[in-house]
This record gives structure tokens, C-alpha cells and sequence, in this order.
């Protein structure tokens, strides 16, 4: 995917106003019907510049300059890929160091891969100073009914609260931390979760705020842009044999990430299964351990059947969502890290996704 502009446009101009930057990747928020089904093609531009309007008039957001850079090509956020985080990376980056940066930035993406996407852009811009708020919509701008408008309104409000920091993610009345959060249903209004953690803030007269999970910013120094590397996301499932788990990593993957059950349990008494994985990781493939569990944190070895396993060097993902594993393990692959280098940093907090350990 190449990086191009549809343009940038000015929304909202007054004197002494809050600066917010818009970018637009498509979604559903933005969608229209076609003879082939939803397709991006609302007047966004025109949609939200009434909507800001409205707000300021209405719900007392404060003062607000706001510019809107539209993403070419606008995608269903099914296609997303980790170059797709890059151009949203580079955009927020590029309006960063202008000549005016922004106090905040809102992000418009479809609700299929936001948690991914929010995820990547916590690993890479741990160094950005201003606030980044994620949203999008179940239904388009254009339904009686949609969700766009108390989306996006919420997700302004977060952004010039003073209280938002690094990447969230606002949907659905709550504000989630970015890279702790997963995609729940895919009609609910409330369509997003963290299930590791509390949500930052919930919406109300006035917001309920609570204080963020512990975590620090582990990654020195500046990231390098993703690249698109083959990691392996696999389930295991009741009577899965080794010779179907082998040829499911065949040829090798960069990086393979088992789906577990419980807490990294796997079916050791299965012939030869932890073999493959012993001899993936001989070979300097980092194997990720996860749970199938909506929450859970995994601990291998805490049981027999994750055991066999964690002695081959697999490592866990402890109480990381999905979502924030993949984008992580991307990340690490687009770092130049590999195998044992790569496995050491799955444990270790680059920007908040996972929680700490206390012993």
C-alpha cells in the first residue's frame, strides 16, 4: 500500500482553541451502501464539521481547531495490515511536527482490526506526547440510530479532558486503554472490552474516571516502521495430532503463537506434539503462548500439560489480549529482533499492554 493524501482540511477554526487532528483510515463510520454492500463514500468532511458545531454548542466541548487528513485508499478495516499501521503512524507523526502540532489526535477506523490497530500504535509511539483516541462505529454515520456521532463526540471529550494519555480507545460509552482492549460483539453498541483491566473512563454527568493499570514504558529509543512478517496465529483444539499442528507451521513462520487452553495448557499426551514445538523453537522460531480464554493470564507451567512446553522455551503472553500479542510480536519483528531475543520481550511491557509482575 502506497502512502498518498486525499487532502487535509480545516473544520473548526477559533481563536485560542483546543488543537485536534482527525485522521480518517474508512470503517463502517463512513460507509454507504452499494450493489456490493457498505463501500466508504459518506461525506465525512461534511458530517463532522456539523457535528462539532453541534457539540460546541450544545455539550460545552470547549473551543476547537480541527483538521481532518483522509487516508488514500480508505479500507474496510478487514484489509488492514501492519503497513496500514504505519500510515496512520506516519500521518500522526507528520502533523505532530508541523508548525502547529495539535493538542490531541482522534482516529476514525472500522471496528474489525481497531483493537489491532491500537495495539501497534502503542508499541510505536510510546515517545508521542499528545494523547491519541481511537473510534469508529457499528453502524454508518448515515442510520437512524447510528452510534458514529456519541462515538466520536465521546472520543472528543476524552481528548481534550487532560486526563487521556498514550493510545485509547473510545467506544460504546467507555474509554478502554488502547492495547488492552478486544472486539466483543460485532453489533452491540458497547462492542469493545478489556478484560485484564478496568476502563479508564465511563461516560456520565459528570465521567467516571479510574486510574490507569500499572505499567511501564519499556522500549528505548525510536521504532521502526512495521513491516508485514509471517506470524502464525493457530488454535489448538480436543484431538489435534502433531502431524496436523506440524503442517500447519510448514514452511516455518517468523513466529508462531499458540492458542492454548486455560492458562497454556496444551494436549502434551498428544504423541510427538511438543516435539514440533521444541524443534520450531531449535530452529529460532519464538513460540507465544496465549489462552482461548476471554480473561485469563497464562502461566505455563503451572500445570503438567503447559510444562513440556515452557521447558522447550515457549514463552507466555500472561494477561495480554489477542490482539496486543500479534501487534506486539509485529512489532518486535519489525524491530530486527528474532527467536530467543524476540521471546525475552514478550514478558516485558513496552507500553502498558501487559501487567507486571509483582514478585
Amino acid at each position: 500500500m502506497t502512502r498518498c493524501w486525499l487532502r487535509t482540511s480545516r473544520l473548526a477554526r477559533r481563536p485560542e482553541a483546543v488543537r485536534i487532528h482527525v485522521t480518517y483510515t474508512g470503517g463502517t463510520i463512513g460507509m454507504i451502501d452499494s450493489p456490493h454492500g457498505l463501500v466508504p463514500g459518506a461525506d465525512l468532511e461534511g458530517w463532522l464539521g456539523t457535528l462539532l458545531g453541534e457539540s460546541a454548542s450544545g455539550q460545552d466541548l470547549g473551543r476547537k481547531d480541527v483538521t481532518l487528513t483522509a487516508l488514500s485508499p480508505l479500507i474496510d478495516s478487514s484489509n488492514a495490515t501492519p503497513e496500514s499501521w504505519q500510515l496512520i503512524i506516519d500521518d500522526l507523526r507528520t502533523t505532530a511536527a508541523g508548525p502547529t502540532p495539535p493538542d490531541a489526535f482522534i482516529v476514525l477506523h472500522g471496528t474489525d482490526t481497531m483493537a489491532y490497530t491500537s495495539a501497534a500504535l502503542s508499541y510505536a509511539l510510546t515517545d508521542l506526547s499528545q494523547p491519541v483516541v481511537i473510534t469508529g462505529s457499528q453502524l454508518p454515520l448515515g442510520v437512524v440510530g447510528s452510534d458514529a456521532a456519541p462515538n466520536v463526540t465521546g472520543a472528543l471529550r476524552a481528548a481534550v479532558s487532560g486526563r487521556a494519555d498514550g493510545i485509547t480507545l473510545f467506544f460504546g460509552h467507555r474509554l478502554l486503554a488502547g492495547n488492552r482492549a478486544t472486539k466483543t460483539s460485532s453489533w452491540a453498541f458497547r462492542g469493545f472490552d478489556s478484560p485484564s483491566v478496568a476502563p479508564l473512563a465511563l461516560t456520565g454527568a459528570p465521567w467516571q474516571w479510574s486510574e490507569p493499570a500499572a505499567g511501564g514504558r519499556g522500549w528505548d529509543g525510536p521504532a521502526r516502521p512495521y513491516a508485514r512478517h509471517d506470524v502464525a496465529v493457530i488454535d489448538l483444539v480436543p484431538g489435534v495430532t502433531a502431524a496436523r499442528l506440524e503442517a500447519m507451521v510448514t514452511p516455518q513462520p517468523e513466529a508462531v503463537i499458540l492458542r492454548a487452553f486455560g492458562v497454556g495448557n496444551v494436549p502434551s499426551d498428544e504423541p510427538g506434539l511438543t516435539n514440533v514445538v521444541a524443534d520450531l523453537i531449535e530452529a529460532g522460531v519464538a513460540v507465544v503462548v496465549t489462552s482461548q480464554c476471554h480473561q485469563a493470564e497464562v502461566l505455563l507451567g503451572h500445570y503438567e500439560t503447559g510444562d513440556a512446553i515452557a521447558r522447550a522455551g515457549a514463552v507466555g503472553s500472561r494477561d495480554m489480549t489477542l490482539e496486543a500479542v500479534y501487534a506486539k510480536v509485529q512489532f518486535l519483528l519489525s524491530q530486527g529482533l528474532r527467536g530467543a531475543e524476540l521471546a525475552a520481550w514478550v514478558g516485558r511491557s513496552i507500553a502498558g499492554e501487559l501487567t507486571e509482575s509483582r514478585g
